[in-house]
């Protein structure tokens, strides 16, 4: 329907014989579209419906949105994909461009649609497009539908992305060009799978709030009225992200007292508390670091633009240099000390690691010398000599 608004002409494809009727008579099976919104498309000749694939002969666009269950085993079940992708394949034209919106694995579009596609066809999709752009609507949100959701969009090359940033721009407000399919496709299960980690967060909270007599509702609406977003993703949390470890170890002890176990939040801890390891070693194997050798920590408070450095994942990231028999030095404009480590002033560092994008950093003098430099903030991606965590 939104397509239909923007002028497009539109053919709904389904397997099901009802549905297909149906919606030739204007009976809309989906909550957020309305009888009279199907008609008026009926009515204009803009829209019609098929279970024949061949009718896709003369689209410029195909858009798949199928759904991708499970199978009895918990595996990924592309069967509604794969007989989705073969009843359009070989009727598509040979510059059309089809897009998948279906939720899948990292590596659907490229490894799985694509191949089956030329599997299908005589000319084996030399010209057709091809492009992610996962369906992330709410159903029944009044706020957020499909229009006003920015939606995430990539092909396989420049081409394929170009025309789908196309047609999307002209059917939502917001359209994200990302940097492959596989992003869009990790996006949305992110998605998801933050929301999934949040909601056992808050489940495995309820024995302890009942305990202590406290209304779980209430704490998880106090907590969501912080103005600039609770429980906002921060990337690299406990290395490169604003992060505060001190208050989950209090939770976990104030469970303890009344005889709670919170293993999910414990679990957290004990993965955010072994980043600072893992960052060190990174930049130790690819700077090819030897004991000794100077290492540069640079921004060590513990969020950007304040000087503070009680709770700063830097620390632990010094320490872990520091227990590879490094020599840690280290640059922050805003701090004036941090522990006992010696503030860097033109050593000779064999690698460096940005854990706080602070200002004025010497990230551009390290990169010209030659320092490899791993950054843990993602700010200064593109920078020569600069790899991303």
């Amino acid at each position: 329907m939104a397509a239909v608004k923007a002028g497009y002409h539109v053919t709904g494809i389904d397997v099901s014989p009802v549905v297909v009727e149906n919606l030739n008579k204007g009976k809309s099976h989906v909550e957020d579209v309305s009888d009279r919104e199907l008609k008026d498309a009926l009515d204009l000749d803009l829209y019609r419906c098929t279970n024949s694939g061949n009718q896709v002969s003369g689209s410029d666009i195909c858009v798949i949105c199928v759904p991708t269950p499970l199978d009895r085993l918990g595996l990924p079940d592309l069967t509604y994909l794969q007989s989705a992708v073969r009843l359009v394949a070989e009727h598509l034209p040979s510059n059309s461009l089809l897009v998948s919106e279906s939720t899948s694995y990292p590596g659907t579009v490229r490894d799985f649609v694509m191949p089956l596609v030329k599997s299908l066809r005589a000319d084996g999709a030399s010209q057709m497009s091809f492009a992610s752009a996962p369906e992330r609507v709410d159903p029944r949100n009044e706020k957020w539908n499909m229009k006003n959701t920015p939606r995430l969009v990539s092909g396989v090359d420049e081409i394929s992305t170009k025309s789908a940033m196309d047609f999307y721009g002209s059917i939502c407000d917001t359209v994200i060009e990302v940097s492959k399919p596989e992003v869009a496709e990790m996006a949305k299960l992110l998605e998801n799978t933050f929301r999934q980690v949040n909601i056992a967060l808050v489940n495995q909270l309820v024995p302890l709030c009942k305990e202590i007599g406290i209304d779980i509702r209430e704490v998880v609406e106090a907590a969501g009225s912080k103005p600039y977003g609770y429980m906002k993703f921060f990337p690299g949390a406990g290395v490169g992200g604003h992060c505060i470890p001190i208050d989950p170890l209090y939770l976990l002890w104030k469970a303890r007292q009344v005889g709670v176990e919170l293993p999910f939040v414990a679990k957290a801890d004990e993965i955010n508390g072994g980043m600072p390891g893992y960052v060190a070693s990174r930049l130790i194997q690819s700077a090819k670091l030897s004991k000794g050798d100077f290492v540069a920590v640079l921004g060590v408070a513990y969020k950007a633009g304040i000087s503070d450095v009680r709770e700063s994942p830097a620390e632990h990231v010094a320490r872990a240099l520091e227990s590879e028999g490094l020599r840690v030095v280290w640059a922050d404009p805003l701090v004036e000390k941090f522990h006992q480590f010696e503030q860097y002033s033109n050593h000779k560092v064999g690698g460096a690691i940005v854990v706080t994008a602070q200002p004025d950093l010497p990230i551009a003098e390290l990169s010209a010398a030659g320092v490899p430099i791993l950054d843990c903030t993602g700010v200064f991606k593109g920078m020569q000599g600069v790899e991303q965590l």
